[in-house]
C-alpha cells in the first residue's frame, strides 16, 4: 500500500453530529460513540482552528418536517423538540470545550452540504481537503462523503474515528463501499492523520 500523500495547509477536518442526542439514551443512541470519542477529540484539538463541528437539528415536531421527512419523524417522533430536551442537540462534553466561536454549523439533513453555515465556510476559502469523523458512518458520514467527492476534495475517513448504530453498516462503508472509490476516497487512522498534520 503506498504512504499517503501529504496533506496540505488548506485541510479541514469535519465533525459529523458528535452529539448528546446520539450519545445517550435517546432513541437514536449510538453506543460506539464512547470508544471513538477520544480520537475524534485528538483529531479537533490538533488543528481546532481548522475543525467544524456539524450538528443534526430536529423539527418541533413530524408536521414541522418537510416531505419525506414527516413520514421519517412520525416514525421517530421521540427526538422531535416537542418530546427532547432540545439540549441533547449540543455537542458532547469534550467537544463543546474545544468547539470556537463560529465553527458550529447545523444541518436538517443527512449531508454537512446542506447547511447553509458549512458551504459558507468553504465558499471563498482555499480548503481542498476534507477529513470527516464522528456518526454515523453509514448516514449522515457516508452522504456527506458522497457529496464532498462529488464536489472534487481530497477525502479522508478518519478509520477509527467513526461509528454506527448499526455495526454491519459501519463495516460495509469502510471494508466495501468506501473502498470502491480508493482513488477518491482515502481511509487512515487517527495517528496517521496527526502524522500527516505535523508534517
Amino acid at each position: 500500500m503506498m504512504a499517503p500523500a501529504p496533506l496540505s495547509r488548506n485541510a479541514l477536518h469535519v465533525v459529523i453530529d458528535m452529539q448528546r442526542l446520539f450519545a445517550e439514551q435517546t432513541a437514536w443512541y449510538t453506543p460506539a460513540i464512547e470508544g471513538i470519542l477520544p480520537n475524534v477529540v485528538a483529531l479537533s484539538k490538533a488543528r481546532p482552528a481548522e475543525t467544524v463541528f456539524a450538528r443534526f437539528m430536529v423539527p418541533q415536531n413530524a408536521e414541522g418536517a418537510t416531505g419525506r421527512w414527516k413520514t421519517y419523524y412520525r416514525r421517530w417522533s421521540s427526538v422531535t423538540l416537542d418530546e427532547l430536551d432540545i439540549a441533547m442537540l449540543d455537542l458532547v462534553a469534550p467537544l463543546t470545550a474545544i468547539a470556537a466561536p463560529g465553527s458550529i454549523v447545523d444541518k436538517e439533513t443527512y449531508s454537512v452540504f446542506g447547511s447553509p453555515g458549512f458551504t459558507a465556510r468553504l465558499q471563498g476559502s482555499a480548503t481542498d481537503t476534507l477529513i470527516f469523523s464522528g456518526v454515523e458512518t453509514d448516514v449522515c458520514v457516508y452522504a456527506s462523503v458522497l457529496d464532498a467527492v462529488d464536489a472534487g476534495y481530497r477525502v479522508i475517513l478518519a478509520e477509527d474515528a467513526l461509528a454506527s448504530g448499526d455495526l454491519k453498516a459501519h463495516a460495509m462503508v469502510i471494508e466495501i463501499l468506501a473502498p470502491r472509490l480508493s482513488e477518491q476516497i482515502e481511509i487512515l487512522t487517527t495517528e496517521a492523520i496527526l502524522k500527516l498534520w505535523r508534517e
